[in-house]
């Protein structure tokens, strides 16, 4: 696969760059960590970031009504706490500051560190990881994986909206611990993500195959088959949420289809016509619908569903109110 990019080793500092370029009237940049993040706010402030790779995600969901900052790492790979830290300080405005972090080891051991570092210089720091990755691990335990995968963004979106209305560090972080045990996401590849370095596939896929299950870094998945149609995959993941929520008629559901980085609109837009007739079978009541592509894995061809049980009428209002990020 060809990629339009200059050298891999500068990937993410020029994609930064170009960022900033055509997003400067609402966002700040600090070149030397690798922040996109905008001005202090009287208000607590929402950090999030990752490895890069996942855009939108996370530089893309800085703006009002979401992130105050995104801290990039490089490809596949979180950021250094020094970076963290610095996030945390160019953000804190003297409210606190809420970590919103994937559930990867990486992740959540440097967002940790950074975090109980500031912590010990005053700072109020607190952090909402999210796991909402479903697939299963392995046929003998059924454990679920429970990585942190697209509905984060649901997670940045809803907790922005609460920390723009003045909620506490406190509130912010139930919130988010609530919020996030009530999505459920699973994805589905029908082609690897290429690594640009050695232009190595993340797992072997033929022509006829689709891969459920996958991760956002090319994880492996739990079953291969021949692939026939967008109705197959919205089958295959519409059944396996029904079976963990176990949902009934009228129960009231958020839903997110995301591209996972070579999927075209057309196909992301067919996936969610069939997730729409399937889910009207069900007779659930979808009060929110976002179509996109929102948390990449690069250049995978592929998608994933992510859905919310809406336990609070405010969640739809926290979708649904306005932002200038540009990722949403």
């Amino acid at each position: 696969m060809k990629n339009i990019i200059n050298n891999s080793n500068q990937m993410v500092n020029e994609m930064l760059k170009g960022f900033y370029f055509a997003n400067q009237d609402r966002v700040k940049f600090n070149q030397k960590n690798k922040i996109i993040y905008r001005e202090q706010k009287p208000y607590v402030a929402l950090v999030s970031g990752g490895g890069s790779g996942h855009e939108p995600a996370h530089l893309g969901y800085v703006g009002d009504g979401m992130l105050n900052a995104a801290v990039q790492g490089k490809l596949f790979t979180p950021p250094y706490p020094k970076q963290i830290i610095e996030a945390i300080r160019l953000t804190d405005s003297g409210a606190g500051v809420l970590l919103i972090v994937k559930n990867f080891a990486a992740d959540v051991e440097l967002f940790t560190e950074a975090m109980n570092i500031m912590r010990a210089k005053g700072h109020k720091v607190d952090m909402v990881i999210v796991n909402d990755d479903v697939s299963i691990e392995n046929k003998e335990t059924f454990q679920k994986r429970k990585r942190g995968v697209a509905g984060t963004v649901l997670v940045h979106k809803i907790l922005g909206a609460a920390a723009k209305e003045g909620a506490s560090l406190e509130k912010l972080k139930i919130l988010g611990d609530t919020v996030t045990k009530n999505i459920h996401t699973l994805g589905v590849a029908i082609e690897p993500t290429i690594i640009p370095e050695n232009h190595s596939p993340s797992f072997k896929l033929s022509d006829s195959e689709v891969y459920f299950g996958i991760g956002i870094h090319g994880e492996k998945g739990y079953r291969k088959e021949t692939f026939y149609s967008s109705e197959q995959l919205a089958i295959e993941l519409v059944n396996k949420l029904k079976s963990l929520y176990k949902w009934k008629s009228g129960d009231r559901y958020a839903v997110l289809v995301n591209g996972l980085g070579a999927t075209p609109l057309m196909e992301q837009y067919i996936f969610a016509n069939d997730i729409r007739r399937l889910l009207a079978l069900e007779q659930l009541e979808v009060q929110f619908v976002k179509v996109g592509t929102h948390l990449t894995s690069f250049n995978m061809h592929g998608i994933s569903l992510s859905m919310i049980k809406i336990d609070n009428p405010k969640w739809i209002d926290y979708l649904n109110a306005p932002t200038n990020a540009t990722g949403w």
